[in-house]
């Protein structure tokens, strides 16, 4: 049985950026394992955040050669992130991780899946997880109707907690990193 789901959320807003995730961990469809995982970690002299959501070791995997990647071209995100992509589709072991990465500078906003896409999304928001869809919901809703008062922590954070309210999979145990 594996152990997975959580809800990773990034937004880039007024300068800002920042990465939110929640604690829960699940083995299987019912039983919570844990509430205060961190899923949501900086990376490169804190000048990186890096989200994962997906099965837990598949995922520390992924964020272990996503820092090496990161680290062998210093600090480069997008380089990095391609290259990792590149190592993860064509690597016969790899390539049978399911998990996500939701990476991020000062600058860049990006996902990296297994199948070798690297996306920057268009309106500075990502989501992954069980509940990415609903976060990404409340996210959009919130950068558009609420922005001007709101920092972009503030997004993450309760764009989680919406998230939470509606996906058993996520918790409330929010961890937000802002750069």
């Amino acid at each position: 049985m594996e152990m997975h789901a959580t809800t990773i959320f990034a937004v880039q807003h007024n300068g800002k950026c920042a990465m939110a995730g929640d604690g829960q961990v699940t083995l299987g469809e019912s039983v919570i394992m844990k509430h205060t995982a961190r899923k949501v970690r900086r990376l490169f002299h804190n000048k990186v955040i890096a989200g994962f959501a997906g099965s837990v070791a598949d995922a520390f995997t992924l964020f272990e050669k996503f820092e090496t990647k990161l680290n062998e071209y210093n600090g480069n995100l997008e380089r990095a992130a391609v290259e990792l992509a590149q190592q993860w589709r064509s690597d016969n072991v790899l390539r049978k991780l399911e998990a996500m990465l939701i990476v991020m500078d000062e600058e860049t906003l990006l996902l990296v899946s297994g199948t070798g896409e690297v996306i920057e999304p268009d309106d500075g928001i990502l989501a992954i997880g069980s509940g990415g869809n609903y976060a990404l919901a409340a996210g959009r809703a919130l950068k558009r109707h609420s922005a001007k008062q709101m920092e972009a922590k503030d997004i993450a954070r309760h764009a989680l907690e919406i998230a939470s309210e509606i996906c058993v999979f996520t918790n409330n145990n929010i961890i937000v990193e802002e750069l």
